[in-house]
């Protein structure tokens, strides 16, 4: 599966990725890690991102999750991973979005661009009605990629996600199948 947009491509992670989100999460170790649970040392190695992936395939056959690599049109780099999980069928119909990209590569619109892609796979391919994402007050840009990508705020959920030790709020976005 390749989700093409214009500067950017998304494609199921396989296993012959392992070594690039494995240098992925390592380049950018601090910068995610504002963001992020707290990681243990075992999260950065080969074999935990191999084990990850190989899960994320097995969510994709059970209808669970989906995740990607955003790859660079031009040269086929790894330059982040965005994924759809925590999927609800039945009445539900929705998914929870989360991303990260490289920070060489904030600012140029990629990560609005995958999200939008995504979105689209969402509601066309997977016939979601609504999809979700979190975002900690403090991160602006994050916040502003959800915007442009046709996300509202809906709230605060209060003490949310334990970030780094400490548990943190969340500003909660969602888009539905008929704001597209």
């Amino acid at each position: 599966m390749k989700l093409v947009g214009t500067g950017i491509y998304l494609r199921y992670l396989e296993e012959k990725d392992a070594e690039a989100i494995r240098g992925l999460y390592l380049r950018n170790r601090d910068f995610f890690q504002k963001y992020s649970p707290k990681r243990q040392e075992e999260y950065y190695t080969l074999e935990r991102r191999l084990r990850a992936i190989q899960s994320s395939i097995e969510g994709r056959k059970e209808d669970k999750e989906y995740a990607f690599g955003i790859f660079l049109k031009e040269t086929d780099e790894l330059i982040g991973d965005i994924d759809i999980t925590g999927i609800s069928r039945d009445v539900l119909q929705s998914g929870y979005i989360g991303y990260s990209l490289d920070q060489r590569h904030n600012g140029r619109g990629y990560t609005t661009e995958a999200v939008i892609l995504l979105v689209h796979y969402g509601f066309n391919q997977l016939k979601l009605h609504r999809l979700m994402a979190g975002v900690m007050p403090a991160n602006i840009g994050s916040q502003r990629v959800l915007e442009k990508a046709g996300f509202q705020k809906e709230g605060i959920a209060r003490k949310n996600v334990k970030i780094n030790g400490t548990w943190e709020d969340h500003i909660q976005f969602s888009i539905l199948e008929e704001d597209i």
